[in-house]
């Protein structure tokens, strides 16, 4: 009897304790999504999109097993500029109609130095999905003014857009390109805890 007890004892406490878990929605009038792409070679056009949601999920206090996902509403790309805009929604381009959302799906979390992150996942746009690699850095929690608590990343990564079907373009004389091949897309997320 005293060993079956004793066996017990010494299973439960080798079980460790479950971590709460804690999760964060995105707080869109604090964030922004921006992407910049070059235009005839010597510039870049930078643009956003209006209508997004993210949530992170955590377990661990240092997010090294953290997972996001993301949802982009691809019909409010705004770049300023309605011409421009409009041709970005069409086929040439994202096919909002047909392709209404981009997503992220991170599938690791992984800490590579002080407050900074590599975040893989799938990437889908335009019906097609790919695996990416983003740069995050943590910039911190605080509370506000009303209690809540906010916590702080800029995300950042580069996309092929040809890798999506997006493979609308011109040459210019000089021979470039219109509209460069790669997009830098940044996230400037504020997230609000639970």
């Amino acid at each position: 009897m005293k060993r079956a007890v004793w066996m017990f004892l010494t299973a439960l406490l080798a079980v460790k304790p479950a971590t709460a878990q804690t999760k964060y929605e995105i707080d869109v009038t604090h964030s922004n999504v921006m992407f910049t792409v070059t235009h005839l070679v010597v510039s870049e056009v930078t643009g956003h999109f209006k209508d997004f949601s993210a949530t992170l999920t955590v377990n661990n206090p240092d997010f090294s097993d953290a997972t996001v996902e993301m949802t982009i509403k691809v019909a409010s790309i705004t770049t300023d500029n309605e011409r421009r805009d409009n041709h970005l929604r069409s086929e040439d381009f994202f096919w909002a109609e047909k392709y209404p959302e981009i997503t992220f799906k991170s599938k690791s979390f992984k800490k590579i130095g002080e407050n900074r992150y590599k975040v893989g996942g799938d990437f889908t746009m335009r019906g097609v999905t790919k695996a990416i690699e983003l740069d995050a850095a943590y910039r911190g929690e605080v509370k506000d003014g009303y209690g809540n608590v906010k916590a702080g990343w800029k995300v950042t990564a580069i996309v092929n857009r040809f890798d999506h079907g997006l493979k609308w373009n011109a040459l210019i004389e000089g021979g470039g390109a219109v509209v460069g091949q790669d997009v830098t897309m940044t996230v400037n997320a504020q997230f609000l805890k639970k």
